[in-house]
């Protein structure tokens, strides 16, 4: 398995993946540096957005969590769901939803940030402000792509 890091704002992305399968994304304050699958680097840049072919090892099986993380993964760049909404899609309560995006093990592949509670953002781990700045990328991209 490799392991790499890259940046975003303040937070290092750390990567870990092989060949196509992503199992695991942190966001730290400090990490060694590596090289990471030049999908991170596109996105966090906003100048990608979408990480194919690389997939999430997350996203296999028919437990309730890879359900969950299917229905996420297919939220658009730039436009967000609530939890109540995937948790429909997926035949689950909004409460399983957000223990799932608690525990996504990558994210960014499974876009947990663009799930959002019905009166307010929901929540981000490790920091509420990396979420926020995710989906002030997207939406500043893809107010420029019109």
């Amino acid at each position: 398995m490799l392991s790499g890091s890259c940046s975003f704002n303040l937070w290092k992305v750390v990567v870990d993946w092989d060949e196509a399968t992503v199992h695991r994304v942190r966001f730290l304050k400090t990490a060694d540096a590596g090289s990471v699958p030049v999908q991170f680097t596109k996105f966090l840049a906003g100048k990608g957005t979408d990480f194919y072919p690389l997939t999430s090892s997350a996203l296999l099986g028919d437990s309730v969590y890879a359900r969950i993380y299917r229905e996420v993964s297919k939220i658009p760049y730039g436009k967000t769901k609530t939890y109540a909404e995937i948790a429909e899609a997926a035949g689950t309560h909004a409460r399983v939803v957000g223990n799932a995006m608690s525990r996504n093990p990558t994210p960014l592949i499974i876009p947990c940030h663009r799930v959002v509670g019905t009166d307010g953002l929901g929540g981000f781990s490790p920091d509420i402000e990396i979420k926020k700045a995710l989906l002030a990328m997207e939406k500043k991209i893809v107010k420029l792509q019109k």
